[in-house]
């Protein structure tokens, strides 16, 4: 297991500097002069343009600027916005907003589509799965932000169950209708992932000489069903972490929620860089950590990974 590990952490080096470049490529690569547009209809003198991007690295060559900020990345030192505020202070006051809501929305996706997939695979062809299929498929075709006005205005202003915003310190009891809206896409496709995984398996060889070895079918469905069947949603899950860390902008948005997204979203408009690419990478870490989780997680699901070698 260990070597395995290591393996996978060798193969996320490449991973990792070829997406912060591609990123950073992007960002700083666009056409314009990101100084020069922080003063608007003002003409600073070219002393002030110049000092600016001497303090940012921009007056040297783009390889340079890029292994400059990276050396600084594995420092801790995620530089500081074009108005002079630390990045990383920008993200200790945002991400722990919109991970605590991309942890709601992902134990809502997991636990109620994975319930409501298997309870539908078992009944396949009957009204429950007629019905799973029919709203999966409507949540799934319904824009995000459709789903979340529709869901602010029925369950919190009509009904009051929920706040129609999320006040500043966002806690978690405010954020759980925006974690439903976050999550109706992914709640969607895991059911349909799950259904059909758990219908495929009930028609597999082990689970018929399961059966004909005279084991109950809770046992049946319980062990062999459910657990062969999690391996397509887990992998869709560990994809997912980073889909809701980053994706929670529309929902950010709808809810008044100042978090990764939203912060985001600013600095994009706003020209700010180091910001983007900053909070980019760490959602390129924390993908790249899912996805390793999510490898490890298949030697426990199935017997035959963890034997292989």
């Amino acid at each position: 297991m260990l070597w395995y590990l290591g393996k996978r952490l060798l193969q996320l080096i490449p991973v990792f500097f070829g997406a912060t470049f591609l990123i950073y490529f992007m960002v700083f690569s666009l056409p314009g002069d990101p100084v020069a547009a922080l003063f608007g209809d003002r003409q600073p003198s070219p002393q002030v343009i110049e000092a600016i991007r001497q303090q940012y690295n921009l007056d040297k060559p783009f390889f340079v600027q890029y292994l400059l900020w990276v050396g600084g990345l594995f420092r801790g030192d995620l530089g500081t916005t074009f108005s002079g505020l630390p990045v990383s202070q920008q993200l200790a006051a945002a991400f722990p907003i919109t991970a605590r809501l991309a942890i709601l929305s992902l134990v809502f996706e997991a636990v109620a589509g994975i319930v409501v997939g298997v309870v539908a695979g078992l009944r396949k062809g009957k009204l429950f799965d007629a019905t799973a299929l029919v709203v999966s498929l409507l949540l799934i075709s319904v824009p995000t932000f459709v789903v979340g006005f529709l869901l602010q205005y029925v369950l919190g202003i009509n009904l009051g169950l929920f706040r129609v915003t999320v006040s500043g310190q966002a806690p978690w009891s405010e954020l759980v209708l925006p974690a439903i809206v976050l999550a109706s896409v992914s709640f969607a496709y895991i059911v349909r992932l799950t259904r059909a995984s758990v219908a495929e398996n009930m028609s597999a060889d082990f689970v018929r000489t399961a059966t004909a070895k005279g084991l109950s079918r809770r046992r049946v469905v319980g062990v062999h069903i459910f657990r062969n069947s999690l391996i397509p949603v887990v992998t869709y899950l560990g994809v997912d972490i980073g889909n809701l860390m980053v994706g929670a902008i529309v929902t950010e948005g709808i809810f008044n929620i100042h978090g990764v997204g939203g912060t985001v979203f600013q600095a994009v408009k706003l020209g700010e860089g180091p910001t983007v690419v900053s909070f980019v990478a760490v959602m390129v870490i924390i993908f790249m950590l899912a996805n390793l989780l999510v490898d490890l997680l298949y030697a426990v699901l199935d017997p035959r990974i963890r034997y292989a070698k």
